[in-house]
């Protein structure tokens, strides 16, 4: 959360704050505390806004040392040391927190789900578990709890209780999990498979289909295994489906799919797959796959004429490095440096693009990842359709 995060939480404390002194302003004997508790909030707000997160912890820190009992500053102050990486400060005051027994049952709940975030901050994943399994178990906070166990497991590749927690957060919230716990049996298959347990790979992929009929990683990997099987056929079939599914899988599975097709002696069946990807897909993936190919039946003239024809509709860099190099196995020997040196520029210029960005974090990577190395998404990393493109 950020410093102006942090305003919007600690908004309501102001509030409550303002009402308390205001009403109590002719109890109290002493009127310079009120003044000094009333200001400092806005005082140390005010810090905030200005980004000047140091002067507003100064401020909060002098709050609570006159207001021992502001329950709301203490946690408030909590999440601005966490933020800030002081997170020894954050689990200390957390802590002390916890030892009151004044805390009214939402406050010891806050505190410790505080004391959670400081855990896992930490890297003190542990603890950080017990903690919210201990809240599952007395049944507070149930939702939230699990999903901070969902982010413990999965920071610990430990997939079964990823499973089995996501599970139980469907159930208690009501929001489906099946993508996720998909994307938890294709960690396992992926494990199993290689361990070389290519059956328990198989069964755990049927899984993730029952949890998620339109998983293409699920599909991909079955093909996958057919494939290593010999059963080109079915491995044909199972990557074709993923390609229905998801378009933006095609680029990792045109490869073997391809091979698929060529062990089958099914020329017509490649064709016509890569003609419906070359009318949906807005990449230049199956175009190059469809030139490849006709370059192996037809011939190196027959590949460039249909690769130029495509560059003059849609110009892509992989598209023209693709035509440099046929035209280099072509050319006479005037030719050849020319086009070379537009193969390298092409393939210099591919080198500094993102292949993949995540759709919901931004995050670029030259190669795919199932789940965001960034913000921990499943799934949200997609090809880039641009000039720069696969």
């Amino acid at each position: 959360m950020s410093e102006l995060g942090l305003f919007w939480l600690l908004l309501p404390v102001v509030a409550a704050a303002s009402w308390y002194f205001a009403r109590r302003g002719t109890e109290m004997v002493s009127g310079a505390r009120v003044d000094r508790l009333s200001s400092g909030y806005f005082k140390g707000l005010s810090h905030l806004l200005n980004e000047e997160p140091d002067k507003a912890i100064e401020v909060f820190l002098s709050i609570a040392e006159l207001d021992q009992e502001a329950v709301e500053t203490q946690l408030a102050l909590g999440s601005l040391f966490r933020r800030r990486g002081e997170v020894g400060r954050a689990i200390r005051l957390h802590q002390d927190l916890l030892k009151r027994d004044t805390l009214s049952r939402r406050q010891r709940t806050d505190a410790l789900f505080e004391l959670g975030e400081d855990y896992m901050r930490a890297g003190l994943l542990d603890r950080a578990e017990g903690l919210f399994a201990d809240l599952v178990a007395a049944e507070v906070e149930v939702a939230e709890a699990l999903r901070r166990l969902v982010t413990i497991a999965e920071s610990e590749r430990d997939w079964n209780k990823a499973i089995a927690h996501a599970e139980r957060l469907e159930q208690v919230s009501g929001r489906p999990q099946g993508s996720t716990v998909a994307h938890y049996r294709c960690e396992l298959a992926e494990g199993a498979r290689g361990r070389g347990h290519l059956e328990v790979a198989r069964d755990e992929l049927q899984q993730a289909l029952r949890a998620d009929p339109n998983c293409a990683r699920a599909e991909l990997l079955l093909g996958a295994i057919e494939l290593h099987q010999g059963e080109h056929a079915r491995a044909a079939r199972a990557l074709e489906r993923a390609a229905r599914i998801d378009l933006d899988t095609l680029p990792l599975l045109l490869e073997p799919l391809l091979a698929c097709y060529q062990a089958l002696d099914d020329g017509r069946r490649a064709r016509e797959f890569l003609a419906e990807m070359g009318a949906r897909f807005p990449g230049v993936a199956p175009v190059l796959a469809l030139s490849r190919l006709i370059e192996r039946e037809e011939g190196e003239a027959a590949a460039e004429a249909m690769l130029t024809k495509e560059l003059r509709r849609h110009p892509t860099v992989p598209g023209l490095r693709h035509l440099a190099q046929i035209g280099l196995r072509r050319a006479d020997e005037s030719m050849r440096p020319l086009l070379a040196g537009i193969a390298e520029l092409a393939e210099r210029m591919l080198d500094q693009g993102a292949g993949y960005r995540c759709k919901r974090c931004g995050f670029g990577a030259r190669n795919h990842h199932w789940q965001c190395p960034s913000c921990k998404g499943w799934d949200t990393l997609r090809p880039q359709h641009r000039l720069l493109a696969e």
